[in-house]
């Protein structure tokens, strides 16, 4: 597992571009038939990729980095295929997970493993991991489940639907907070005008990204943007300072994720489009 560490700001508005994405850019979260995760010292959240084709996955890594005796046992875990047909078996129990299908596992749980259902269309899972204080139920959400909402408008390229999977009204967690923003065609801003979370931190992770398209994502201070290039089923981790806004040159989806103080979605600080610099 790669650790990242926590950056402050005044240092951050001096890194050049390999710095910045050192820091912050998840190039490759897919590796046929391995378990990718990245351990961020902002809020301890782990960001990850399973992607089983010939072979199933067992959720495990090196405990050492978490101080406990198996993955879960201080920890939960959201889940959202973005691949495939796929199975994910919790202590015994599968959990059939379609595309773009949301699972959260509890904290306590000591087996986990993610399959394919069809090799020749392999499911990829991608995973956010925090810290956890209490055990909440496994459960599956579909996008027909989520609390769901219509945002932003075509005359401001940002029409699009966002979908809460686990959040305070939603699948409930100890602090993970996980959902799915979709644009529409014809649409490439997210997040715009931006906010920060100064009580959460956030990651994104975009994909449905055509191979010849990027997203810019915009990151940093209101007063000190920054960009990272972004290209499909990249990730990137935004510190609870920085605004994570972006626009692509074709329409696409990512998925956010936050771990922090609490689960209230709307919990966010406004920049006004002015103080942006």
């Amino acid at each position: 597992m790669e650790r990242r560490y926590a950056s402050h700001p005044r240092e951050v508005k001096q890194f050049d571009t390999a710095r910045l994405r050192e820091e912050f850019h998840i190039p490759k979260l897919f590796i046929p038939n391995h378990l990718e995760l990245v351990l961020t010292h902002e809020d301890r959240l782990i960001i990850g990729g399973a992607f089983p084709i010939a072979e199933e996955i067992k959720l495990d890594m090196d405990l050492k980095e978490l101080g406990v005796s198996y993955f879960l046992e201080r920890r939960e875990i959201g889940i959202i295929n973005v691949g495939g047909k796929g199975i994910v078996v919790v202590e015994g129990k599968e959990h059939a997970l379609d595309h773009k299908e949301c699972l959260f596992v509890g904290m306590g749980n000591k087996e986990v493993f993610f399959k394919s259902v069809d090799s020749e269309k392999p499911a990829k899972f991608y995973l956010n991991s925090a810290p956890a204080h209490q055990t909440y139920p496994t459960q599956k959400a579909t996008l027909a489940d989520a609390e769901s909402a219509d945002l932003g408008a075509i005359e401001n390229s940002n029409d699009r639907t966002i979908y809460r999977f686990i959040h305070q009204n939603g699948i409930q967690s100890s602090q993970l907070v996980m959902g799915m923003t979709l644009l529409k065609t014809g649409n490439m801003w997210n997040t715009m005008p931006a906010h920060v979370h100064p009580r959460r931190m956030e990651a994104y992770m975009y994909f449905d990204l055509p191979d010849d398209s990027v997203v810019i994502h915009l990151m940093g201070e209101p007063s000190e943007t920054r960009h990272i290039v972004m290209r499909n089923e990249q990730a990137v981790i935004s510190p609870s300072w920085s605004i994570h806004s972006g626009v692509g040159t074709s329409n696409y989806t990512f998925i956010w994720g936050m771990a922090g103080d609490n689960k209230i979605y709307s919990d966010m600080d406004p920049v006004d489009m002015k103080d942006l610099k």
